[in-house]
C-alpha cells in the first residue's frame, strides 16, 4: 500500500508549507508538498486546524545514522523520559526511528525500515532520501472495528496484531496508524492523536473502496 495523496488542513499554510519546505527540504510549491511518491497538500483550516497529527517519512535504512544527524542539525528531537531520541524495534517492525514537532502540535518520524531495500548511497543526506510519507495516525473510538472495516474495504494487512488501542494498517511502504484517540504519541506521549479534516488517498491495494469516521473528521480513499 501505498500513501499517494494527503490533504491536511492548517492554522497557517504559508507557515507550515515553509516548514515542509525549509526543515525537511522538500518540494513546495504554493501549498503542494512531495515527498517521493507523496504528495502533501496543505489547506486552510476551517475552525480549528488537527491538533496531533502524525505523519512518518521513510529514509533508507541503510543511511539511517546520516538522516538522524542531518535532522538533528535542522530541529529539535524528541526523547523518552530516560533520554533516548533514537529507537529500534525489532520482530514485525525491523525499524529505526526518531520524532520531531511539525507545524500545529504535529508529531512528525523520520524511519528506516530494514524490509526495504534503497541504494545507500554517498552524497550529503537531503530531503531527496524522504522516499515517502509512509504513515498517518487516526484516531477512532473502536480500532480492532476500524480495523476490521480497512482489511474488508482495501483487502489489506496489519503490521502485526491489532489491539483495542493500536494498530498499523497496510505494509511498510504505507501505513494507517490506527490510534485510540487518548492515547497520546510516543514518544514524550504529549500530544494526543488528532485527524480532524484529513483526507487520504492510498494506491496499490486489492480494492477500491472509501473508509471514514465522522467523529474524528479523517476520511482515506482507495480507488
Amino acid at each position: 500500500m501505498r500513501i499517494s495523496r494527503l490533504i491536511l488542513p492548517a492554522s497557517d499554510v504559508s507557515k507550515s508549507a515553509a516548514f515542509f519546505r525549509d526543515v525537511l527540504e522538500l518540494p513546495t510549491v504554493g501549498n503542494s508538498i512531495q515527498a517521493g511518491w507523496s504528495e502533501i497538500q496543505l489547506i486552510p483550516a476551517v475552525e480549528e486546524a488537527p491538533r496531533g497529527v502524525h505523519l512518518a517519512f521513510n529514509v533508507p535504512f541503510e543511511r539511517f545514522d546520516t538522516a538522524a544527524a542531518w535532522l538533528k542539525g535542522r530541529t529539535p528531537l524528541q526523547r523518552e523520559r530516560g533520554g533516548d531520541e533514537r529507537f529500534v524495534l525489532e520482530g514485525d517492525w525491523q525499524s529505526m526511528s526518531i520524532y520531531f514537532d511539525g507545524p500545529d502540535n504535529a508529531v512528525l518520524e523520520l524511519i528506516g525500515r530494514r524490509r526495504l531495500i534503497d541504494p545507500a548511497g554517498k552524497r550529503p543526506f537531503s530531503g531527496a532520501d524522504l522516499s515517502c510519507l509512509s504513515e498517518v495516525g487516526i484516531p477512532s473510538d473502536d480500532v480492532e472495528g476500524m480495523v476490521a472495516e480497512a482489511v474488508w474495504t482495501f483487502g489489506v494487512g496489519t503490521i502485526g496484531p491489532a489491539s483495542s488501542s493500536f494498530a498499523a494498517i497496510g505494509n511498510d511502504e504505507g501505513m494507517l496508524i490506527a490510534v485510540d484517540p487518548n492515547r497520546a504519541w510516543f514518544p514524550e506521549k504529549r500530544q494526543r492523536p488528532g485527524a480532524n479534516g484529513l483526507e487520504i488517498w492510498v494506491n496499490n491495494v486489492k480494492s477500491p473502496g472509501i473508509v471514514s469516521d465522522a467523529r474524528h473528521g479523517w476520511k482515506v480513499r482507495a480507488k
